[in-house]
C-alpha cells in the first residue's frame, strides 16, 4: 500500500509511576490509511500508552504529534476536535438513548451551533440538529446499521454494541482511530465480520488505525505493521508475520524459550 503522512506519532514517551515506568522510551508511528497494532501481555504497558495518546494520562516524558502538531499537552477533548476518536474495550454507550441519538452526540460536536445556541433554542440549534442526524444516518446507512437506528443502546447484545461504539466513534470524522480490543466479547464469526468492517473502514475513509488487540485473529489480517510491548518497552516491531515468527515474542507470550 502507498502510505501517505504521519497521522499519529509517539516519540521515546514515557510514563512513571512513582518507582515504576510502565511506558519506558515507546516510539512508534502511524500513516494515514494504516492499520498499526500494539500488542503485549497483560501489564506491557499498552492501555497506558493508549492513554497517553488520547489524552487521558500525562506523558512523563516524550512527545505525541498528531497530523505533525505537538499535542503532548493538549487536553483530549482538543485532540478529538483535532480527528483523534476512540473505542474502548468496555463498551460505553449512553444508555437510555437510542443508537440514532448515542450518534448525534458525537456528529453535533461539528456543528455550527454551541451552548448558548442549544440553551436558548436559536433558529441555529434546529439547523445543527439536522445536520448531526443527517450525518449520524448517513454512517449508520455505511455501516449497514440503519436497522438500529430507533433501538435503545442498553438493549444491544455485545456485538452490535461494538459495532455502535464504532459507527460513533466515526461521527467524529477522525483521521485517527484508536481502537481498544475490539473483538473482545465477540465470537469467531462476529470477530471475522469486524475485520472485514474495520478494512473497508480503512479502505473508504483512509483513516489511520493504531488498535490494541489480544485476538492474533484480527492482528494479522488487518494490521500493516505490529508493536510489540513488553515490560513498559518495545520488544519488536516489523509486519505481522516478522513479528509473529520472532523468537522473543514468543516467549513473551509463551513464558518459555522459543
Amino acid at each position: 500500500m502507498t502510505l501517505r503522512g504521519t497521522a499519529l506519532e509517539l516519540r521515546d514517551v514515557g510514563v512513571r509511576f512513582g518507582s515504576l515506568d510502565a511506558v519506558d522510551g515507546v516510539s512508534l508511528s502511524v500513516h494515514a490509511g494504516e492499520v498499526v497494532g500494539l500488542i503485549g501481555p497483560n501489564g506491557a504497558g499498552k492501555t497506558v500508552t493508549f492513554n497517553v495518546v488520547t489524552g487521558l494520562q500525562p506523558a512523563t516524558r516524550g512527545t505525541v504529534l498528531l497530523g505533525g502538531r505537538d499535542v503532548t499537552r493538549v487536553p483530549a477533548h482538543e485532540r478529538t476536535a483535532m480527528g483523534l476518536a476512540r473505542t474502548f474495550q468496555v463498551v460505553q454507550l449512553f444508555a437510555g438513548m437510542t443508537v440514532l441519538e448515542n450518534l448525534m452526540v458525537a456528529a453535533h460536536r461539528f456543528t455550527s451551533a454551541g451552548v448558548v445556541t442549544d440553551a436558548l433554542r436559536l433558529p441555529g440549534r434546529k439547523r445543527a440538529l439536522d445536520a448531526a442526524r443527517e450525518r449520524a444516518t448517513a454512517v449508520l446507512a455505511f455501516l449497514e446499521l440503519s436497522h438500529l437506528a430507533d433501538v435503545e443502546a442498553s438493549l444491544l447484545p455485545v456485538g452490535q454494541a461494538r459495532l455502535v461504539e464504532l459507527a460513533r466513534a466515526l461521527c467524529l470524522k477522525p483521521t485517527v482511530l484508536l481502537l481498544d480490543e475490539p473483538a473482545s466479547g465477540l465470537d469467531p464469526a462476529e470477530t471475522a465480520d469486524f475485520v472485514g468492517l474495520l478494512a473497508e473502514v480503512r479502505a473508504t475513509l483512509g483513516c489511520a488505525m493504531l488498535l490494541v488487540e489480544h485476538d492474533m485473529g484480527v492482528v494479522m489480517p488487518l494490521c500493516d505493521h505490529v508493536v510489540v510491548m513488553n515490560f513498559g518497552k518495545v520488544l519488536a516491531a516489523g509486519t505481522p508475520e516478522q513479528v509473529r515468527l520472532d523468537p522473543e515474542v514468543r516467549t513473551a507470550y509463551l513464558g518459555v524459550p522459543a
